[in-house]
């Protein structure tokens, strides 16, 4: 028998990226309440092999479905790509990624760009982890809402790092983002997808940069706003029970490590809100 609505939503991530959907699906759902692990001991899992990768996301998903979530949201691109069928076939309950929505807005958006023009719709470039890049997630992911749209890919293993350690602001970043943003805009890319959900911390920089080498707007699109779309989604059509009523601790989180910079990290993420912190182990 599948959870009720009062029970939590679960979301994991390789580190504390993930915290960026968490509370996006809170802003989005406020009577939900999310049970978060953050395998911050593990991170990156965008440099792992897919056989890691996989047993990385089992361990994970095996710690939240013990503690009674009624829906698991994988909070990770590496993990959406090479994992998230298998999980959605073990498990027996809803099991959510964060590459389809991010794709399905970056088309709508590209679609409504060219409205009205006869020209093919611009390209779209994704930021992505190594493994996220090099399973095709994107381009697949794509051609299920459009065919006419080209997918530019380029892997940023260097934004992960940079975030977690809370370098955010400043001349380090950017010039990374630069680095990164630039092969997209020079191969036509009119949309640009985070696709890792660390990314969203430097969002203001990456519109920037690119706004600076295409010479005009190129709308960024956040994987994260995406997927609580989706998840509010799955909620209206019964996918998942929904919660009737708020409670008062809304958000509980767990990590496998507590780095020096966590706290300093978490607050970036989360904004004001504030959460219990319980160091785990996955065991395997």
């Amino acid at each position: 028998m599948r959870p009720d609505g009062s029970a939590p939503l679960g979301v994991f991530d390789s580190g504390l990226g993930g915290l960026t959907v968490a509370r996006a699906v809170l802003q989005a759902l406020p009577n939900e309440r999310i049970v978060y692990l953050g395998d911050t001991a593990r991170v990156p899992y965008g440099t792992r092999s897919a056989e890691t990768v996989i047993r990385y996301a089992r361990g994970c998903a095996r710690v939240l479905t013990e503690r009674g979530v009624k829906a698991l949201i994988v909070a990770c691109n590496t993990v959406s790509a090479v994992a998230l069928e298998l999980l959605q076939a073990e498990l027996d309950l809803p099991v959510l990624g964060v590459v389809r929505p991010g794709a399905e807005t970056a088309v709508r958006t590209l679609e409504g760009l060219s409205t009205g023009t006869s020209q093919a719709p611009a390209k779209v470039g994704v930021l992505g982890t190594l493994g996220t890049i090099h399973s095709g997630a994107y381009p697949r992911a794509v051609a299920q809402f459009s065919t006419r749209i080209e997918v530019v890919g380029n892997p940023a293993p260097l934004l992960v790092p940079l975030v977690e350690e809370g370098w955010i602001e400043g001349e380090v970043p950017r010039l990374a983002v630069r680095r990164y943003v630039e092969p997209l805009i020079a191969a036509g890319a009119g949309v640009i997808v985070l696709g890792c959900t660390h990314y969203p911390l430097l969002k203001s920089i990456i519109a920037e940069v690119a706004a600076e080498l295409a010479g005009k707007h190129v709308p960024v699109v956040d994987s994260a706003e995406a997927t609580a779309a989706a998840v509010r989604e799955a909620i209206q059509a019964e996918r998942i029970a929904p919660a009737l009523e708020a409670p008062s601790e809304r958000l509980e989180l767990l990590v496998t490590d507590l780095p020096e910079s966590f706290e300093g990290a978490a607050r970036a993420f989360l904004g004001a809100s504030a959460a219990k912190v319980q160091q785990i182990d996955l065991k395997g």
